[in-house]
């Protein structure tokens, strides 16, 4: 699946992905291959990011959305 992470200044992360996990509003939540579709606000906190190649990565927000559709994952958020 594809991950797009951006600020309003720059994008921190662009590529391929095996799972991510997210400050959701409402409790932490993740992500994996072929997830339904879905929208969600994201509070401060820390992204977590498993890339197809490489070693974890993390990412610390301050807010942000979420939109999940078509195994493509953007998220909108403000460090």
């Amino acid at each position: 699946m594809y991950l797009e992470i951006v600020t309003p200044e720059k994008t921190l992360f662009s590529g391929e992905i095996e799972k991510v996990k997210l400050p959701g509003s409402s409790g932490s939540f993740g992500l994996l291959n072929r997830h339904a579709p879905m929208i969600s606000s994201l509070e401060a906190g820390e992204i977590k990011l498993t890339p197809k190649e490489g070693d974890v990565t993390l990412f610390d927000i301050k807010s942000g959305v979420v939109e999940v559709l078509n195994n493509n994952i953007i998220v909108l958020a403000t460090e």
